[in-house]
């Protein structure tokens, strides 16, 4: 595995963590919404889902990010056996709170929270991810794992919850500020980009 690979992935970072259960018991727990003709489903993740998860956030990264992140940077954190490999790793651990969501039985997003990983952030939960394919973008899938994420963190016995953004991504800032997200003022270099902290007290 690249050294580029290790330092793009937010999975690589995350085995240097604490690492916290799936909480409430929900692990196999399965939420459904009917949206239309298409039945939606949000699962915690469980290992085997590794090449789901991967594929979701490898193309949703594609998408995304190919005005922010430079092209030979993006091309390498989207490679897909890699970034699979480092998810099996995360699924083998047990870290934090994962999720996916599938439309007629197809991975289409993803998200990830756990303790926030700043040492001085005590109380705090972090969104580390959370991804879906552009195919299906504005339809209200992302906003539907949000309150998913949102009540979990919540039932959790969290404070606020922060997340970082890259400050360009001006698609997920929106979204996020349709939550009540507000900027932090932190902001760090991240993949040839910068990225910004955003909270959100609950």
């Amino acid at each position: 595995m690249g050294a580029l690979i290790q330092q793009c992935s937010f999975l690589f970072k995350c085995l240097h963590t604490i690492h916290v259960p799936a909480i409430l018991g929900q692990k196999l727990k399965a939420d459904y919404v009917f949206r239309g003709i298409t039945m939606e489903q949000i699962r915690n993740v469980r290992p085997g889902d590794e090449d789901s998860l991967a594929y979701v956030q490898t193309e949703s990264w594609k998408a995304a990010f190919r005005e922010i992140v430079p092209a030979d940077i993006l091309a390498e954190c989207t490679a897909l056996e890699s970034t699979a490999a480092i998810y099996r790793r995360i699924l083998d651990e047990g870290f934090g709170n994962g999720y996916l969501m599938e439309l007629d039985g197809k991975p289409h997003c993803i998200a990830w929270w756990s303790v926030a990983r700043d040492a001085n952030m005590a109380g705090y939960a972090e969104l580390i991810c959370l991804h879906s394919l552009q195919e299906n973008w504005r339809k209200g899938y992302g906003r539907a794992m949000m309150e998913r994420v949102l009540a979990d963190v919540k039932k959790a016995g969290y404070e606020k919850l922060v997340l970082w953004v890259f400050e360009n991504n001006t698609r997920a800032i929106q979204f996020y500020k349709s939550f009540g997200f507000e900027p932090s003022g932190r902001r760090r270099p991240a993949l040839g980009a910068v990225e910004e902290m955003y909270s959100k007290p609950l």
